[in-house]
């Protein structure tokens, strides 16, 4: 009976010593892609890009917008000396160049959606390469995304902030 009562405890206590192992070899770390990725060289060459080409589509609209005005003012100007069948050409006229700017308000829209995803998509690529790799190189089970809003907590001082070690990676200060 005394030898399994020392059996017993010595297994208790190898159970708890590994438990214990186990539970510290775990290593977790977090870090504010949004922040990494806003410290890039090649977030502000990006951002530029996007912002010409949006300048380049709201330049565009706004030409066919004043060329809609002008049309309009003077249809209106002249709408009363005109027969009906004039009018209604002109009506129509306006009403198809209405949907044209509306057709290329939407197009814009995709394109301009298009285009942010053609110039950021690179840096999230190289971004998430590089979270990855500090995260094996440095034995991490788990890198949290604070800016994603997917951990709503942390304790910091459990927890290792890999920013540090990824803008090492990036070649970034």
């Amino acid at each position: 009976m005394r030898r399994f009562i020392s059996i017993a405890s010595l297994m208790i206590i190898v159970a708890l010593a590994g438990q214990s192992a186990i539970a510290q070899s775990f290593k977790f770390g977090h870090i504010n892609s949004d922040e990494l990725i806003q410290s890039m060289p090649e977030y502000d060459s990006a951002t530029v890009k996007l912002e010409k080409f949006r300048k380049e589509l709201v330049n565009a609209l706004e030409l066919m917008q004043v060329e809609f005005n002008n049309k309009t003012d003077v249809y209106q100007k002249a709408a009363k000396t005109l027969s009906d069948v004039v009018k209604q050409t002109k009506e129509q006229e306006l009403m198809d160049m209405q949907k044209r700017i509306q057709d290329f308000q939407t197009n814009a829209q995709t394109q301009l959606q298009n285009k942010q995803s053609e110039v950021f998509q690179p840096i999230y690529t190289k971004v998430d390469k590089a979270i990855k790799d500090v995260g094996k190189e440095n034995g991490f089970f788990y890198v949290f995304d604070v800016a994603k809003g997917a951990l709503l907590y942390f304790d910091e001082t459990k927890s290792v902030n890999v920013m540090p070690l990824v803008k090492t990676k990036l070649g970034l200060k």
